[in-house]
C-alpha cells in the first residue's frame, strides 16, 4: 500500500512540477503516473549506477552533481514516456531540483517518509 501511495505522490509531484518549471510539459494524469514510474525505474538503475561512478565528483561538487545526473534521468524518461516532454536540459535541471522538493515536502505531509530508528 505504501509503494502505491508513493508512486500517487511521486505523479502527483511530476503534475506539480509541470505547472511550475517553464519546459516541463506532462500531458494528463496517466502521463504523469507513467512518468513518475519510469522516472523511479531509471533513477534506480542507471541514475544508481552513475551516482555511484560520479561520486568523487558529486563531492568535488557539494552534491550539486547529483541534480546533473537526476537532470539526464529525467531527460532520459522523457524520451520514452508518451504525453512527458521536457524541452531543454536547463529545464530538466530546474525540473530535478522541483521534484526533489516536492517529493519531499508530499512524502512529509502524508507522512511516508523514511522513519530513522
Amino acid at each position: 500500500m505504501r509503494l502505491l501511495l508513493n508512486w500517487v505522490l511521486s505523479a502527483l509531484a511530476v503534475w506539480v512540477v509541470a505547472r511550475l518549471v517553464t519546459g516541463f510539459h506532462v500531458q494528463g494524469p496517466f502521463a504523469a503516473l507513467i512518468a513518475a514510474l519510469v522516472i523511479g525505474f531509471v533513477n534506480a538503475t542507471i541514475g544508481a549506477f552513475l551516482k555511484i561512478v560520479t561520486f568523487p565528483l558529486t563531492l568535488i561538487t557539494l552534491g550539486i552533481f547529483w541534480f546533473v545526473i537526476n537532470a539526464a534521468m529525467i531527460e532520459l524518461a522523457s524520451a520514452i514516456v508518451p504525453g512527458f516532454h521536457v524541452d531543454s536540459f536547463g529545464a530538466a535541471f530546474w525540473g530535478a531540483i522541483v521534484l526533489s522538493l516536492v517529493n519531499m515536502f508530499f512524502r512529509w505531509l502524508v507522512g511516508t517518509a523514511r522513519k530513522h530508528d
